[in-house]
């Protein structure tokens, strides 16, 4: 019985990827795409080879790209078996593989018309729509908390995870020889006490457990604290008649900053203004958004109770189109326009960022975790200067990071998580973290438990 990190190792907080062999069974975990490094490119091909097809199936602990990007390249190698999910998982893996294909074929034809040599061969897209179409069909519901079988001898039980709709921490109960296994997958675990959707819950049994470490070293600004930080950006912006940009995840911050937003004109801290969501992505995640409410905290319930979103948000205008997002440019400050990709590497935040990053009454405000390498993570780092779409450009927009807003867990709540399951003095892995802040929760966890987490590299062997 063994698991091979694939993804999600060595300091890398993409690709998640978890491979779990044991002499009845082939699964993996997650099957996520790498972004933002240099060289995550290459690293972006069938998690197994050819060796794929001999899947049984694949779990998966939520939608976001980096844990469901790789799925389609599954479809390459013949890979023709289930993929659990819960419903609400199932939806947004269907609206970001989507998407995912299309951008993919977007970049790979802008590439081979303006930068491609003669010597050179054309880029292909990862992967096509139809194989994003193909592998879409094999995923199959689960509920939360209900252990089911999912290949022979492994049963995966999903409990809440609080970090975006549908989101899940796995348990694999592995039976192998007469014994039996218990290994825990926390998947990436929301920060308690955050907007719209339910806090994690947690194990309490576990043999073997693999703990996020995303921000394994810090804690957010309190989500109260960030509110207000948010509050006086926009209020600065209004005043100077300036655009507020914010590169937008489409999935859980649109949600999380509409919500906001909505907030403060009903309670008029602020009269309404402008508000663009431009992002095809974004709209039809909140469409699946509404079709879960029994996935909402308590908060969120009553919220809905004393009257719907849409009345707060009357100068909101959802921009489907590509022509939508052009006409943004002749609107005139203020206004606030939420755009995707989340980490600025694609997507229509590029185009505003390229028509307003040189305007010092422009603010940008940066409200998630931005990868190595990544524009975001260039803007964050103080950047004067920006290359988009080939041109240069000075950084001269007011940036904010706004830590609160993040929908990981910072170090308090994972360690709050993990006590549940501590007294059992489970091996503990540590990935989905850069080398400094998982260094520095393997710290904290020997201190306060007495157990030496071990720090796998990308591609190490776990033998159970």
């Amino acid at each position: 019985m063994k698991i091979k990190v694939l993804g999600a190792g060595g300091g890398e907080v993409t690709g998640s990827c978890y491979f779990v062999e044991t002499q009845q069974a082939k699964v993996l975990v997650d099957c996520g795409l790498f972004q933002g490094t240099e060289g995550a490119g290459g690293l972006n091909r069938p998690p197994l080879g050819a060796d794929s097809a001999k899947l049984d199936a694949v779990v998966l602990t939520h939608a976001h790209l980096d844990h469901v990007g790789r799925l389609p390249l599954l479809a390459h190698t013949g890979f023709t078996g289930p993929i659990y999910a819960t419903p609400a998982t199932i939806e947004m893996t269907g609206l970001i593989l989507r998407d995912a294909a299309k951008i993919q074929a977007q970049d790979a034809e802008r590439h081979n018309r303006n930068h491609q040599r003669p010597d050179e061969k054309p880029i292909e897209p990862l992967y096509s729509l139809s194989e994003a179409e193909t592998i879409l069909r094999q995923l199959k519901p689960v509920p939360y908390d209900e252990p089911i079988s999912v290949a022979p001898g492994i049963r995966a039980c999903f409990a809440e995870a609080g970090h975006m709709l549908g989101s899940a921490s796995i348990k694999l109960f592995i039976e192998e020889a007469g014994r039996e296994c218990k290994v825990v997958f926390s998947g990436d675990l929301g920060p308690k006490g955050a907007p719209i959707l339910r806090d994690f819950e947690t194990f309490s049994q576990a043999d073997v457990v693999f703990l996020e470490s995303t921000y394994g070293d810090r804690d957010h600004r309190p989500y109260a604290e960030t509110v207000e930080q948010f509050t006086e950006i926009v209020k600065q912006a209004v005043a100077r008649q300036g655009k507020v940009l914010v590169p937008t995840f489409a999935v859980g911050r649109a949600q999380l900053l509409t919500l906001l937003l909505a907030s403060i004109f009903r309670k008029k801290i602020i009269a309404p203004f402008p508000v663009f969501l431009d992002s095809p992505m974004a709209i039809e995640a909140s469409r699946i958004y509404a079709r879960h409410p029994e996935l909402y905290d308590d908060d969120m319930v009553a919220y809905l109770k004393e009257g719907p979103l849409e009345q707060d948000l009357a100068t909101m205008k959802m921009s489907a189109t590509a022509d939508d997002s052009k006409q943004i440019n002749n609107c005139p400050g203020p206004c606030f326009i939420m755009a995707g990709a989340g980490m600025c590497t694609a997507g229509r935040i590029l185009h505003h960022l390229r028509h307003n990053l040189w305007n010092p009454q422009a603010h940008v405000i940066i409200v998630g975790y931005q990868a190595r390498g990544s524009l975001g993570r260039m803007l964050v780092d103080g950047a004067k200067k920006v290359t988009i779409f080939g041109e240069t450009i000075l950084v001269k927009a007011q940036i904010h990071t706004l830590g609160g807003f993040s929908a990981h867990a910072g170090q308090t709540d994972l360690l709050k998580w993990f006590e549940f399951i501590a007294p059992v003095k489970p091996r503990v892995i540590l990935t989905h973290g850069e080398n400094g802040p998982r260094t520095a929760l393997a710290k904290l966890i020997t201190e306060h438990y007495g157990l030496k987490p071990l720090l796998p590299g990308l591609g190490e062997i776990i033998e159970l």
